[in-house]
């Protein structure tokens, strides 16, 4: 199959099976849900095959010509490539977990339906060439998430829900007026001819408007936490595999390889990115509810993305998309664990939990591997994107921005392991729940081990990345 038909099969298979959904559900169950697996399992299987081609040099390029210079362009160079497999091999993953988790709730064809579209419209944005594409693909994420947060229905759910899309649309709106002064100021939104060119701050600050708001950066982080009355599988699609990453991966995309910009715009996104992960772990600290605490987590984890795409060093770029995969694994590993602890207790706060590890060892030693990673600690994947991340942040960064960082990442193994003892050990406060089902059990130990696996074997990402910085022409 050549590179085109696999990106178009990557692209088009989820936004265009997404529809077929409800018609499978007039069949079966079992029909509908095997579809949507399938859905996303083929979107992974045709990005991974993406990945050697990539790494060979090749780069897969399609147009369907419109008017005015608004082509959907797509093209699977290595950051997008690499972006779409990370994404799409998370997603898979939820709902492979998905078939258990939402069996008992109603309107699950919505739910799925709304899921593979979040996730066509990922693949969609990621490969995307044209900014009002990027644009277009990433108000279709907005529309989905506003259904899969508002899942459950009560008046507060919609009301989260409803907030969701509006603080999201709004920082959209602002990057669709950044996006306009760029084509009125270089008559092109084609991302391949504007490299190199410079943009004006206004422009950038607007463009990261929409880009905070998505990523759910300060000012724009509340809604995520609020976020969490929707099903732990949203919560980690949200949080770990799609939504939240298309804002750095936006920046990486459009401020990392393509545009130029003023010196004091960068230093702008480290110094929000550093409070905003200082704040969002202080925040960790007190809350009690787990799914909201680990929504602070992520909050807090994205910034530390940020301080590896924005310091200006090729070290810390490589770190900061590493610590996109790595993010992504070990946080849907721990939104999946809470969504086990969730169903079996009947409760998110954590004071109300407890000695747990008994009832429930397999979900306890993943959420305890997946906090590790998340911590920083060797030998797991997240140890070593956090140091590339500060080794390369320490070479170009100042003081300030560092000593915010370090002081998050200190209190972020304070925040996790107070999680992990007030939910796994200590008093038991309520009669033994049991184990989830085999399937979301099984999906959360896989991707605790393979938060350990990557750092055994991180020399083959970290390859594939290094090649990737030097071949898109990366941030020296």
């Amino acid at each position: 199959m050549d590179l085109v038909t696999i990106m178009k099969t990557a692209v088009f298979a989820p936004l265009l099976g997404a529809f077929l959904i409800p018609f499978a559900a007039r069949i079966s169950a079992s029909a509908r849900n095997v579809l949507a697996v399938s859905l996303g399992l083929l979107t992974f299987l045709a990005a991974a095959a993406l990945l050697p081609r990539a790494l060979s040099g090749q780069v897969a390029a399609y147009t369907l010509a419109f008017p005015l210079g608004f082509d959907l362009t797509l093209s699977a160079d290595m950051l997008a490539v690499f972006m779409a497999a990370v994404s799409s091999f998370t997603s898979a993953v939820i709902l492979v977990y998905s078939v258990d988790y939402i069996s008992h709730y109603e309107d699950q064809t919505e739910y799925y339906t709304m899921v593979v579209l979040f996730l066509g419209s990922m693949m969609g944005l990621v490969f995307s060439m044209n900014l009002v594409w990027m644009y277009v693909f990433w108000e279709l994420t907005g529309f989905a998430s506003w259904r899969l947060v508002g899942f459950f229905r009560k008046d507060t759910d919609v009301q989260k829900a409803n907030k969701t899309i509006m603080v999201t649309v709004f920082g959209a709106l602002c990057m669709l007026a950044g996006i306009l002064m760029i084509y009125f100021a270089n008559g092109t939104m084609d991302l391949r001819h504007l490299r190199g060119e410079t943009i004006s701050t206004l422009a950038a600050v607007l463009i990261m408007a929409g880009i905070l708001s998505k990523s759910a950066t300060l000012p724009f982080s509340t809604w995520l936490p609020d976020a969490g009355v929707a099903p732990s599988t949203v919560t980690s699609l949200l949080h770990a595999a799609v939504l939240v990453k298309i804002g750095v991966y936006a920046y990486a995309r459009i401020f990392g390889v393509t545009v130029v910009v003023a010196e004091g715009f960068y230093y702008g996104v480290l110094l929000v990115a550093g409070l905003s992960a200082l704040i969002s772990a202080g925040a960790a600290m007190i809350e009690k509810d787990i799914k909201r605490i680990i929504a602070y987590s992520t909050v807090s984890q994205i910034g530390f993305i940020f301080l590896g795409l924005a310091a200006g060093g090729r070290t810390a770029f490589i770190g900061g998309l590493l610590y996109i995969m790595m993010h992504s694994v070990a946080k849907g590993g721990l939104f999946l664990c809470a969504g086990i602890v969730e169903q079996k207790t009947h409760t998110k706060d954590i004071t109300r939990m407890g000695g747990l590890f008994r009832a429930m060892p397999v979900t306890a030693v993943s959420f305890a591997l997946c906090s590790l990673s998340v911590m920083g600690i060797p030998p797991f994947g997240g140890f070593f994107s956090k140091f590339l991340v500060f080794r390369g942040a320490a070479e170009t960064g100042s003081a300030l921005v560092l000593a915010l960082f370090l002081v998050g990442a200190v209190m972020t193994l304070l925040y996790l392991i107070r999680l992990f003892y007030l939910v796994f050990l200590g008093e038991e406060r309520q009669d033994a729940p049991r184990e989830g089902s085999f399937t979301m059990v099984a999906s959360v130990a896989f991707l605790a081990l393979l938060g350990l696996a990557l750092g055994a074997f991180v020399h083959y990402p970290a390859n594939y990345v290094e090649i990737l910085t030097s071949q898109i022409g990366a941030i020296e």
